[in-house]
């Protein structure tokens, strides 16, 4: 079992930045691709980033490319979203995932198996 809890979301102006922070519990964090993802109101909910159990693979939606980071510090158990350059589009509530996907599979909502609550990004214009 992994509990996720989100934190750092918030109200912004266009171009501006947010840190999202998903803390875990469980002593198997590690051994876990963690991803975000995404849904606005009315929308279905969407992948954003992933990184591997190690942080040596990481995967992005092209519309975050270049502007969001994902990383992770296995021995906080804890896993980050920077997100820079924000537009209103972003605006979403931002969930964290759990799972054990493979490669591309990280994309996939349904390869995941335990989900934080979300954290709201409002991005102004």
């Amino acid at each position: 079992q992994v509990q996720l809890v989100e934190s750092g979301g918030g109200l912004v102006q266009a171009g501006g930045s947010l840190r999202l922070s998903c803390a875990a519990s469980g002593r198997t964090f590690s051994s876990y691709t963690m991803g975000w993802f995404r849904q606005a109101p009315g929308k279905e909910r969407d992948f954003v980033a992933a990184i591997s159990w190690s942080g040596g693979d990481t995967y992005y939606a092209d519309s975050v490319k270049g502007r969001f980071t994902i990383s992770r510090e296995n021995a906080k158990n804890t896993v980050y979203l920077q997100m820079n350059s924000l537009k209103p589009e972003d605006t979403a509530v931002y969930y964290c995932a759990a799972g054990r996907p493979l490669g591309r599979n990280s994309y996939s909502a349904r390869r995941y198996d335990y989900w934080g609550q979300g954290t709201p990004v409002a991005v102004s214009s």
